[in-house]
């Protein structure tokens, strides 16, 4: 028998803010544990919390980008439940009036992993979104060999929950769904959402049934994800031992389970709640908020998203969809890109010096697109150097490591280097003229249909030159004085 997956993400996103939800602690990541701390995100009795409306804002700016509706009125309310990460016994968050509703999260070819590429069962599918709602972090709980600790700087931190529709069909669409929104939240500056610092974590879940069922099956989630390889990994795994119960007859509970990456497996936690044990009602200090207020500034934020940006640099620069995918696959590659390729005569060209050298040598000098040693314009001099026929490139990519290696603009290189390639073509017939008289066998050998020939004769050219002619004139004129 065949068994259906059906799998639906929650997706928390730390919000890039200065200070917290509530109060003026700052956020950030790496501080000294519990010195970002104060009476209202320690939940002292008394204090009381006051919003922080760029989280509003970005949280609405998120649900622009990912097509939700944003109503005009939202509420914040109490979710309650004792744990040792969360300091006042509750949490702040929405309910039933979230500040974003409905939406949807547009699985791009390029966002699966490389090895599904070339089979995606549904291309151009879009994730609906449930909702996404704003709340406040918890602490984070630290467990050593004989004792725990709790660090408080992270509770209070502004929190999205991104809800997904359960309509992803596999770890693979589950995938290319986190690697989308974590493109379009990076795109939108609303979080770095590095998902190794904790800015961006996922829960999972994930339930089988046997085809032809149209109820789902028991929903089991897998808990605070932070990698997307790990969340393919465990839905693989968690799929494969959910069917296996299922076929042996077992009954599946609703339950919590954490991922074992060393093990390679998901281990139960606990039994799952339901909404009504958390005891949801709305915060009594916390005034409803009319959204209306800051949305016409939140419209003058929405960027270009990396959809966009993918079909207007093959519009605009005619670069394959691919070579578009990976430029716009990273905001500040896509920046550098797009102001070498402006002022660039060949914009492919630009797109290859990227794709190929740029991102080898950030690579290989494990360092990031901000760390780039010469601005895109030296990018653009180098194509247009190259374009111009002042030097091969070949000899571009010899220029283009001496930039990354000094910062040296192009022009300088090929000056210091006498680089510059012979393109007079009154000085190059004469060479080309040279050249055929002293290569008698190659000259025949061409006359008689062997055109490969014709390499050898240019290859004297070269010598004669220093290796400065132009190689494609002097193609040309030798093409002209063979005929």
């Amino acid at each position: 028998m065949r068994y259906i997956t059906t799998i639906g993400l929650e997706v928390h996103v730390q919000l890039k803010t200065r200070s917290k939800m509530f109060c003026g602690c700052a956020t950030g990541f790496g501080a000294e544990p519990n010195t970002n701390v104060c009476p209202v995100c320690l939940g002292y009795p008394g204090a009381l919390p006051v919003m922080n409306e760029e989280a509003l804002k970005k949280t609405a700016l998120t649900g622009l980008m990912l097509g939700c509706t944003v109503p005009d009125l939202c509420k914040f309310d109490r979710k309650n439940y004792f744990y040792p990460d969360m300091p006042k016994n509750y949490q702040i968050t929405q309910f039933d009036q979230p500040i974003c509703v409905g939406g949807g999260v547009p699985l791009h070819e390029f966002a699966y992993p490389k090895d599904a590429q070339k089979s995606i069962a549904a291309p151009g599918k879009v994730v609906n979104l449930t909702r996404i709602h704003l709340e406040e972090d918890v602490a984070k709980s630290q467990h050593f060999d004989t004792n725990s600790g709790i660090d408080f700087n992270r509770a209070g931190t502004p929190l999205m929950e991104i809800v997904s529709e359960p309509e992803i069909d596999s770890p693979e669409e589950a995938a290319a769904y986190l690697t989308s929104l974590q493109q379009i939240l990076i795109y939108g500056g609303v979080s770095d959402a590095d998902m190794e610092k904790g800015q961006l974590r996922c829960d999972c879940n994930v339930s089988v049934r046997p085809e032809g069922q149209k109820e789902l099956g028991t929903k089991i989630e897998i808990k605070n994800m932070n990698s997307i390889s790990a969340v393919r990994r465990a839905l693989a795994y968690e799929i494969e031992r959910q069917t296996e119960a299922v076929m042996r007859g077992e009954k599946l509970r609703q339950s919590t389970r954490g991922w074992d990456d060393d093990a390679g497996q998901t281990r139960h936690q606990r039994d799952k709640e339901d909404a009504h044990d958390y005891r949801y009602f709305p915060d009594p200090d916390l005034l409803p908020v009319d959204t209306r207020v800051f949305m016409d500034e939140v419209r003058s934020r929405r960027p270009e998203l990396p959809s966009e940006k993918r079909d207007r640099f093959v519009a605009q620069y005619g670069i394959t969809a691919y070579d578009a995918s990976v430029l716009a696959s990273e905001k500040g590659l896509a920046e550098f890109y797009d102001a070498a390729a402006k002022g660039a005569k060949d914009a492919k060209t630009a797109a290859n010096l990227v794709i190929n050298d740029l991102l080898s040598a950030l690579s290989a000098a494990e360092k990031s697109i901000a760390e780039v040693p010469f601005p895109a314009g030296h990018l653009s001099d180098l194509v247009n150097i190259i374009h111009g026929g002042s030097i091969s490139s070949k000899q571009g990519k010899e220029v283009f490591a001496e930039m990354f290696a000094t910062g040296k603009a192009p022009a300088l290189i090929v000056e210091e280097k006498g680089m510059k390639q012979e393109s007079d073509a009154g000085a190059l017939e004469v060479l080309c003229k040279q050249a055929i008289e002293g290569s008698a066998k190659a000259v025949a050998e061409y006359k008689a249909g062997k055109l490969g020939a014709i390499n050898a004769i240019k290859g004297q050219v070269m010598k004669l030159s220093g290796g400065k002619a132009n190689p494609a004139i002097v193609n040309d004129l030798l093409q002209k004085l063979l005929s």
